[in-house]
């Protein structure tokens, strides 16, 4: 039997699956003018580690749906959500694309996250706005460094997934172990719901253990065709196996397909499925599936499930928030009635429409030209334009409807995180969590003429990226870039030479280190200076003490207000603040301390809080001085991919980058090797290990923790 791609909803009676989805009827209002339900919307996102072949899937869902006519590939620079011209020269995804599509009479709204370490920010802000995810999993390597950061950031933000096990037909891959992978790595829930068809070169389709019905793809069609029929009998026994294992999962945690199976073990496939999407939305299972993007095998079905088990923002729990003036809980559902809430996730810099805003719209609807309320600046900007995101096209829109995503022109001030509300009835959502920069790099104008353009493409990329940071260097007047990765600073070098027309110079990278305490110390200053006649007094008693890595710096006043009024509390508070961002071995951040105010004294006449933030700023040096004060220097967890013959050279090379090997795990003829690594240390190891092992290994790095950095490097670092 053929079925193409123009006749999906044939096909999808032909699989026996309901016309519509199993979504539960929502007494939510929605307004007249939607283009689709509140059901009938999937916000998702595609999440995995680099090369596991997000773009490609995303790529393969673009065309079956009809959203574009012609497959794009990453490897020849054609992939619509690789539209950056950096993307398309690396062959990676550097920035988050989002775009819509429509698939079963539903609207998908889709953001291709990037898989690099560097660019884990795009993956953050864009979980916090989607409902559901799909982790895609590579059939031959399985869980990946990557793959587990991202999929812990999805379990932090309580996300629905599936997951999708891709390159099946490459050598080496096995579906069973990746599977196990998943589960055991990533603690993950999994019941899979297919199996493939073939393995390796033989690998053909997929075998739909719901239904029972094996799929395969029309190659002469580029998959769009397919063929669907009964399962094979040399494997049907295998599949039957596969199918119990499922509906046992199912009965395990969903008590109606339990009270069936106890009547009837062989479930029928609309029950199956119907539990199936309560225990993935209830985040008690994660439905696996298989195929190979690349040789368009396996999306069709994979599209299916984004509409049959992943959520709808009637199926995810009111967005919290809080009122800014009182404080109060507040709680906003996903209805066009209510008051409008929606949360800036990431700010763009556009060649045609200038600054553009991506948007999530929880409740209520964000008209063009409406005016909105940023409580975190306490005041209202108008909305000029409004356009729906195909990755880098736009298409105008006159409103958004709340569970939509889209993007807002003509805000000024608007930073990622904000939110956008009505002002008569204010919410100020959560914002998000962004990791500290770890590598730096100084940067300077070519002449005097281009200053002014640096300073403006700096100001535009650090709007654009919370985790690119400028600041001056006090003693030199540099100015300092620092981001998380030597790729990272790359890719914003490049945008300001290219983008920005910028004419300017790039030092060497260089680690963003910390500074931190060895023991507990005491610090004291008083302030008393003249300044234009008037006398200026401020004195500040404080205790310093050092917390376990990673715990971050508390601050506490623990003297009365007779002692230090309340009014000069936000100046000391500022002062220890300043203090903390400098440090005082080599103007690096003071991390992992508490901080006690422990006393003080004013003055009724000259007390003025400039003061009181100069003897605060005095008095945490002195004590910081005091507590043995060391460097920190960022590991990073690295993982290499080398065949056996050139195991040992690897493992040389680690040793003397200071590694610290914690596992090697063998994996068919290559050698998996873990270790920890100073990231000092990781400076073109691209290049080394490509030139070690004849470009036969691959690696993959990510923050793993600060540590002290060795006394004899530490003096050479101080002296440099």
């Amino acid at each position: 039997m053929r079925i193409t791609v123009g006749n999906q909803l044939k096909m999808l009676n032909v699989l026996e699956h309901p016309k519509k989805s199993n979504v539960e009827k929502s007494d939510r209002r929605e307004a007249e003018g939607r283009r689709r339900p509140l059901s009938r919307i999937r916000n998702i996102g595609i999440m995995a580690h680099i090369d596991a072949g997000k773009t490609t899937t995303t790529e393969r869902m673009l065309f079956y749906s009809g959203r574009v006519h012609k497959i794009g590939e990453v490897d020849s620079g054609t992939a619509t959500m690789d539209w950056m011209i950096q993307e398309q020269e690396r062959g990676i995804t550097i920035t988050s694309a989002a775009t819509t599509f429509f698939w079963r009479d539903h609207q998908v709204n889709i953001i291709d996250t990037p898989g690099h370490v560097d660019f884990t920010v795009e993956v953050e802000r864009s979980l916090r706005v989607l409902d559901g995810a799909i982790g895609v999993f590579c059939g031959v390597a399985g869980v990946q460094p990557q793959s587990e950061t991202v999929w812990h950031q999805a379990g932090k933000y309580r996300i629905p997934c599936l997951a999708f096990v891709n390159k099946l037909d490459r050598k080496g891959a096995d579906f069973d172990r990746a599977l196990h992978d998943v589960r055991i790595k990533l603690g993950a829930p999994v019941a899979a719901v297919q199996m493939p068809l073939g393995a390796e070169e033989s690998f053909q389709g997929i075998v739909d253990l719901v239904d029972m019905k094996t799929v395969s793809f029309d190659e002469g069609s580029k998959g769009a065709r397919l063929d669907v029929s009964g399962i094979p009998s040399e494997i049907t026994a295998e599949a039957e196996k596969a199918r119990s294992r499922l509906v046992e999962a199912v009965a395990d945690v969903d008590e109606r397909v339990l009270e069936i199976y106890l009547e009837n073990p062989d479930v029928p496939a609309n029950e199956l499925r119907a539990g199936l999407r309560r225990a993935t939305l209830a985040l008690k299972i994660v439905p696996v599936f298989c195929g190979s993007a690349l040789k368009n095998k396996g999306v069709q079905p994979l599209l299916d499930a984004v509409v049959e088990y992943l959520p709808s923002p009637t199926d995810v729990l009111p967005i919290k928030g809080h009122h800014p003036k009182t404080d109060e809980l507040v709680e906003r559902e996903a209805d066009d009635f209510k008051p409008m809430s929606s949360l800036a996730f990431k700010i763009v810099t556009d060649p045609y429409v200038g600054r553009l805003c991506f948007v999530r719209v929880y409740s209520g609807v964000l008209k063009k030209g409406q005016n909105v309320f940023n409580p975190r600046t306490r005041k209202r900007e108008r909305v000029g334009r409004i356009v729906r995101l195909h990755a880098k096209h736009r298409e105008e829109l006159d409103v958004l409807y709340s569970g939509e995503i889209g993007g807002l022109v003509g805000l000024k001030e608007v930073t990622t995180g904000d939110t956008l509300c009505a002002e008569n009835q204010p919410v100020l959502l959560e914002r998000i969590d962004f990791p500290e920069p770890v590598i730096s790099m100084a940067v300077e104008p070519r002449s005097q003429a281009d200053k002014e353009a640096l300073a403006e493409a700096l100001k535009s990329l650090s709007e654009e990226d919370p985790t690119f940071k400028v600041r001056i260097d006090e003693d030199t007047g540099q100015t300092i870039i620092s981001g998380m990765g030597e790729l990272h600073l790359e890719i914003l070098k490049d945008r300001m030479f290219r983008e920005f027309k910028v004419q300017a110079k790039a030092g060497k990278p260089m680690v963003w280190y910390r500074e931190s305490l060895q023991k507990a110390a005491r610090g004291e200053h008083k302030f008393q200076r003249e300044f234009g006649g008037t006398l200026q007094y401020g004195h500040v008693c404080l205790e310093v003490a050092p917390l376990s890595r990673g715990s971050g710096t508390t601050i506490e006043f623990q003297v009365s207000n007779n002692v230090i009024p309340e009014e000069f509390r936000d100046a000391i508070q500022a002062g220890i603040e300043d203090g903390l961002a400098t440090g005082v071995l080599a103007n690096y951040p003071v991390v992992d301390l508490d901080v006690g105010i422990v006393g003080g004294s004013t003055n009724p006449d000259y007390s003025s809080e400039p003061a009181f933030r100069t003897a605060a700023v005095m008095a945490l040096r002195d004590a910081v001085r005091a507590a043995g004060p060391v460097l920190l220097e960022p590991v990073m967890d690295l993982e290499i991919l080398t065949p056996e013959e050139h195991f040992g050279d690897v493992l040389g090379d680690l040793n003397s980058r200071r590694g610290q090997v914690k596992a090697v795990n063998p994996r068919g003829v290559v050698q998996i090797i873990h270790a920890d690594v100073p990231l000092a240390e990781l400076f073109g190891y691209a290049t080394a290990l490509r030139s070690l092992t004849r470009g036969r290994a691959t690696h993959s790095m990510q923050p793993r923790k600060f540590e002290v950095v060795p006394e004899s490097i530490q003096h050479s670092i101080l002296q440099h």
